[in-house]
């Protein structure tokens, strides 16, 4: 389902075959790109591409209705915006948006797809300019296959939202008439998606990763991912699976001899904590914030009242106009609350489950670790073996001895060259990961603090606008 048929291509835009892409994929992976304040993977917003025409196929079913939901584009921080405050470095992008949340089918059976609209100058894509439409479980299968290739690498994958059963559930047993009750749900799953796959087109091997290409701009409707289901036999596999890696972690404890390494953990363990904290504390602010508006809101009506059927007419005038200020004042704490959830909440959630994404990291570096020394420990009983058949005049078994030690020799310096090389490339993943962490961190905070500065200007301006009426009570 493309965009448009290439017609704003730009001239250094050329198509490239399905050979040529492969060995440009494996030259990206041989030779990275230098690490620069634009090479954003975990940028909160992309650009939002404006493609002319329609897609091929679009979803003919009726569009979810729109929402007030906080996370409004008004409050979220942009790639540009984020862009400012770093070097001008590589000049490759790919910029996706997700927009038009559309529910397919009806009952049970339906689910909801989203249009995938992308903008980019890079080779390994056909066009400038496309779109194509995924629903939600394509976003996961994505992220199961960068989890599937480059984890046990070392490198840090961007988390995909996580599947929520009841919200799922609401899309699929509303209809048009209430579709409002599951707006908020619908915005939220968007933007999430929009951030995850931008983090991924920022990245420099992901976003010119196959696979990743074939979800931007392929034609063709992909695969189902059924093992994303958390009712399906796959989906049961992998909590299984999910409950033994977290036994694991706290079983197994290396021993670490890199004191860069040790240092790191505790430093994620730590930041990890605290965003925790930082998050539920932002939570409940939200949530007073809310708690006020609609104290706010039955102040003003309860005013209001008062005023017509207060006798005094100066009196009257003064409180029936103080009524109208609580109503602005209201809306401007609102304005707040939404800035609070967008600006803030949303980046401490994204980070917690960032940290999380390299704590897996470390965890693979651990069970990489495991095999090495498993292999290191067979390899040592099948010398003692080799040297007792020695001792003992086994020649039929001294033979095969032989070959077992050379097999888990071989095996050995395979663990330590594989574990050497998840170490080097943790390293390489926490720097572009400290980087950006700091330099949005940076971004975000000026934006939250220039929304509260806003927004007490427009306060004090309100307050300023009743104190003539209140000294006018004669």
């Amino acid at each position: 389902m493309e965009e448009n048929d290439g017609e704003n291509n730009p001239p250094e835009l050329q198509q490239v075959s399905l050979e040529q892409s492969e060995d440009l994929f494996q030259s990206a992976l041989e030779e990275e790109v230098p690490l620069d304040n634009d090479s954003d993977i975990f940028a909160e917003e992309s650009v939002t591409s404006d493609p002319t025409g329609q897609p091929g196929q679009a979803p003919t079913t009726q569009s979810s209705a729109p929402t007030s939901f906080p996370t409004n584009r008004m409050h979220r921080v942009t790639t540009e915006e984020l862009q400012q405050h770093g070097a001008n470095g590589d000049d490759q992008y790919v910029r996706v948006s997700i927009t038009e949340p559309q529910k397919m089918g009806e009952g049970m059976s339906s689910y909801m797809a989203y249009r995938v609209s992308t903008q980019t100058n890079m080779q390994f894509y056909k066009k400038s300019n496309f779109s194509v439409y995924r629903r939600f479980s394509d976003f996961l299968g994505l992220h199961d296959k960068l989890i599937e290739k480059y984890l046990r690498s070392g490198r840090i994958i961007p988390p995909a939202p996580e599947k929520s059963m009841i919200g799922s559930t609401k899309i699929k047993i509303s209809n048009q008439a209430d579709q409002g009750s599951s707006g908020e749900f619908i915005e939220r799953r968007r933007a999430a998606l929009e951030r995850f796959i931008n983090r991924t087109a920022n990245h420099p091997i992901l976003r010119v990763d196959p696979d990743f290409r074939d979800f931007l701009e392929s034609e063709l409707e992909l695969p189902k991912a059924t093992n994303t289901s958390a009712l399906s036999g796959a989906g049961v596999i992998r909590l299984f699976n999910k409950v033994g890696e977290t036994v694991n972690k706290i079983t197994y404890k290396m021993d670490e001899s890199d004191v860069w390494f040790e240092e790191k953990v505790q430093q994620i363990d730590s930041l990890d904590n605290h965003l925790k904290n930082m998050l539920t504390r932002v939570e409940a602010l939200v949530y007073q914030r809310r708690e006020l508006c609609l104290c706010l809101a039955g102040f003003s009506k309860s005013i209001a009242m008062l005023s017509n059927c207060d006798e005094h007419n100066s009196l009257s005038r003064a409180l029936s106009i103080l009524a109208e200020v609580e109503e602005k004042v209201e809306h401007v704490y609102s304005q707040q609350c939404d800035a609070d959830y967008a600006i803030l909440y949303e980046l401490l959630k994204d980070y917690v489950a960032l940290v999380g994404a390299v704590k897996d990291v470390f965890h693979e570096r651990v069970k990489v670790y495991q095999n090495w020394q498993h292999a290191q420990i067979v390899l040592n009983k099948k010398r003692e073996a080799k040297a007792k058949f020695e001792i003992m005049g086994r020649t039929d078994k001294i033979n095969q001895a032989k070959d077992e030690v050379l097999e888990w020799e071989s095996k050995v310096e395979r663990g330590q060259e594989e574990f050497e090389n998840i170490c080097r490339m943790i390293k390489k993943e926490l720097e572009r990961f400290e980087l950006v962490r700091t330099q949005e961190f940076k971004v975000v905070l000026m934006r939250y603090v220039e929304s509260l500065m806003n927004n007490q200007q427009q306060l004090i301006q309100i307050w300023e606008t009743f104190l003539p009426e209140a000294k006018a009570i004669a």
